[in-house]
């Protein structure tokens, strides 16, 4: 993984995912407190604050990201560009820029925020609960991708028709729809109504 000042300074030594500590919010968004990460995610769950990345190339496909099969939640299923957790006390749009470029290696173009969006989704593999208030955030991406295998299996630039054929015969985090149709309004607005997102 890149180390960026944030990993250096909030992510503990040993890497263990339930030392991470998330921020928890109320319905409005206000922060409340803080959960580590594992607890946060536990049933019923617990309200936390959380960010999802849309990245589109110059010919308005939207970047897709297979996670990667290590990982404890919703490992080896589709989802979108980037998603997580900012740290508490971390500005979302900052946290989705950091992520961003951990995951992927690339820092996102024209990042601009588009709306927030509540939703309560178990994954039935896992038994974890996201229990989320999502800042959705779409920007452009313009730079070779530098995947960290430990997070990202593989990668995709959908159009609109590919994403429905992708999604319709293979696995996408539980998340996924709710996120993408939050955050349509600003897609269609970044790639223009002719890219037909």
């Amino acid at each position: 993984m890149p180390t960026t000042p944030a990993t250096t300074t909030h992510t503990p030594s040993n890497g263990a995912a339930n030392a991470i500590l998330l921020e928890l919010v109320d319905e409005h968004g206000v922060t409340i407190g803080t959960a580590e990460k594992l607890a946060a995610h536990q049933p019923p769950g617990q309200l936390h604050r959380a960010f999802s990345v849309f990245l589109f190339d110059e010919r308005g496909r939207l970047l897709l990201q297979q996670r990667a099969l290590g990982k404890y939640h919703s490992p080896g299923v589709w989802s979108n560009t980037c998603c997580g957790h900012p740290y508490p006390g971390e500005a979302p749009f900052a946290a989705a820029a950091r992520r961003t470029y951990e995951e992927l290696g690339v820092s996102p173009s024209l990042l601009a925020e588009a709306g927030t969006v509540r939703y309560n989704h178990p994954d039935p593999d896992s038994g974890l609960v996201e229990q989320e208030y999502n800042h959705l955030f779409v920007g452009m991406v313009q730079s070779p991708l530098g995947p960290d295998p430990e997070e990202v299996a593989t990668t995709a630039f959908v159009t609109p028709a590919e994403l429905a054929e992708r999604h319709a015969k293979d696995t996408f985090s539980a998340w996924f729809m709710t996120v993408l149709d939050a955050a349509r309004p600003a897609v269609r607005e970044l790639t223009g109504s002719s890219a037909g997102w």
